[in-house]
């Protein structure tokens, strides 16, 4: 490949919590490589790239999550992607509107219908540290961010979750986020791929067609500390 387009969708939107670091991260890790990379950044009231390599799209509101979905239900491109085996990486309101339906400004709304699954309003705020055992089909080992979101997701028979919780909400207690084929929803903010470098090169592995074991490896000293220094604190805080 010679250059590696990765879409980060939507930013006047969706972009809380440092989720735009979801890109800053994937950039470097491919860099690091010696894969040039060409970041692209599309707003709302542009059409989006059928000819990216990767999309991304991250957390917001219940207004702009709303507005977001209507604009992606009519540019028709992401599904289309997902159609075609491109990697996609959508984080909180953006995994909601993944699914069939979504719950935003008190009422349901349609969603893309890319991942099979729904969400609706849970009964509390899910606020703080989540963690868990990932899918281990992925291979990312156990998984780590920060949640902050209203809902609660159900799954579907076409879709596995991307781990089981250990601490923290994520979808409903149980089960955090959603896979199916490329495409990959969490509510893990943080920025969750900083926190999570093998989930970086696992979309980066499917971006550019080979095994991540393919991918040379890199120095992780630093995100291996983040990851342990998260991990403690949430062993500490549950003696």
């Amino acid at each position: 490949m010679s250059t590696l387009r990765i879409v980060w969708l939507y930013p006047d939107l969706l972009s809380t919590y440092g989720d735009r670091g979801n890109l800053l991260v994937l950039a470097h890790r491919a860099r690091a490589r010696g894969i040039d990379v060409e970041p692209m950044q599309i707003r709302s009231d542009q059409h989006i790239p059928h000819t990216a390599d990767m999309y991304l799209i991250g957390g917001g509101e219940d207004g702009p999550q709303a507005v977001a979905a209507d604009r992606l239900l009519q540019d028709g491109a992401l599904s289309r992607a997902a159609e075609a085996g491109k990697p996609i990486l959508a984080i909180c309101a953006g995994y909601q509107l993944l699914g069939s339906s979504f719950y935003a400004n008190g009422r349901a709304y349609e969603g893309l219908n890319i991942l099979d699954l729904r969400s609706d309003r849970g009964p509390s705020r899910a606020v703080g540290e989540i963690a868990g055992e990932s899918h281990p089909q992925l291979g990312i080992g156990p998984i780590t961010g920060f949640e902050n979101h209203g809902g609660r997701t159900h799954l579907g028979e076409a879709v596995q979750p991307l781990a089981r919780v250990t601490a923290g909400v994520g979808n409903d207690g149980a089960t955090e986020g959603a896979w199916a084929g490329h495409v990959i929803g969490t509510y893990m903010h943080g920025p969750g791929l900083a926190r999570n470098p093998r989930l970086a090169d696992l979309l980066l592995a499917w971006a550019v067609g080979v095994d991540p074991s393919q991918l040379p490896p890199l120095d992780d000293t630093w995100p291996e500390r983040l990851r342990f220094e998260r991990f403690q604190a949430l062993q500490t805080a549950g003696q």
